[in-house]
């Protein structure tokens, strides 16, 4: 579905024609540069934009599949970037992600849009709120999408680390910790942690080409040189999120660890507690056993005092026995 169509000249919209070669011929000549957003498009839908605008075809492919990893590839009449935006939903502790996928030409922007909590539309609108920036081409487009999505990994960050904390304390409190299902939120977390992660690590490699940094100082076709100081700002917002998922992840492991120790330790003392109630139960069940033989000639069966005295020595032996345990700290 064509979500939107728009051709810009020198930072200003206007409304494009029907016909996609029109647009671009239209673009081209005013020195501008027409922006056509797409939906989950069909296979027949796309083929007019890939005709119209000479796309290559495994850039096609991977953009009406979709489920690729963030990875930047450069073709001879286009750039093929792909991103992938995240949504948290604290709720239920889920990490979802979408896709964005942009053709990046000399004179032409071609956004395709996979799944939801995709940017596009509000970056649409603050780009034509800054005519200045959305002046200096199609590479302002790539700058901002890839600005609104990075900076939203920074809020998705931060949100899972107040989640983690609170799921933290909750392990470390006398009865959080023991709850049967304390093991399958970690785990559950660590797994959304990873959804992230998939989404963010793969795309340090296209920023870093994109900023020009250490050995990519070449620069990207497609994409103007003085554009490279905005996409080094996208670059360390990019590090500074993958930073914060790998402590996340770190630390998520370490609460499953100490939740696995917290419940071994308690294992341990119920068994030492189950122990001494089975200790002060055998010597009763002892003495009543051997006192219970039906023997005719057996030491004090005819005393008076007999009983009596039985039943006080294993009540000072259960006495003695509780207290020894007592001061173990097996009781």
């Amino acid at each position: 579905m064509i979500v939107d169509c728009a051709i810009y000249r020198e930072g200003h919209r206007s409304e494009g024609p029907q016909d996609f070669s029109d647009a671009l011929d239209e673009a081209r000549s005013a020195g501008g540069f027409v922006w056509i957003g797409l939906h989950e498009p069909t296979a027949d839908e796309f083929d007019l934009v890939t005709q119209e605008f000479g796309l290559h075809p495994l850039a096609v492919e991977d953009a009406l599949k979709a489920h690729q990893r963030p990875k930047l590839e450069v073709y001879d009449d286009s750039l093929f970037v792909v991103l992938k935006p995240v949504v948290y939903e604290p709720r239920s502790d889920t990490v979802s992600s979408g896709e964005v996928m942009i053709f990046l030409g000399d004179s032409f922007v071609v956004t395709v849009r996979h799944g939801e909590g995709t940017p596009l539309k509000a970056v649409r609108r603050r780009l034509e709120r800054e005519p200045e920036l959305l002046g200096e081409g199609p590479t302002s487009v790539l700058y901002a999408i890839a600005d609104a999505v990075v900076d939203h990994y920074l809020h998705v960050a931060t949100e899972l680390q107040t989640d983690l904390e609170e799921l933290e304390a909750e392990v470390f409190t006398p009865d959080g910790g023991g709850s049967r299902h304390t093991a399958s939120r970690i785990y559950n977390f660590k797994r959304q942690i990873l959804e992230f992660r998939r989404a963010t690590g793969p795309l340090a490699l296209p920023m870093t080409r994109l900023a020009g940094v250490g050995s990519y100082g070449a620069g990207v076709p497609f994409v103007e040189d003085r554009a490279r100081p905005f996409f080094r700002d996208v670059h360390d917002h990019l590090t500074r999120v993958n930073e914060s998922v790998e402590g996340l992840d770190r630390l998520v492991s370490d609460i499953l660890s100490a939740h696995l120790a917290q419940m071994s330790v308690r294992q341990n003392d119920d068994m030492r507690k189950i122990s001494a109630w089975a200790a002060m139960a055998a010597i009763p069940t002892m003495l009543a056993g051997i006192y219970g033989m039906n023997f005719e000639h057996m030491p004090e069966l005819r005393w008076e005092w007999s009983y009596p005295v039985v039943i006080v020595v294993m009540v000072a032996l259960e006495v003695l026995l509780f207290r020894l345990f007592k001061r173990r700290g097996w009781m």
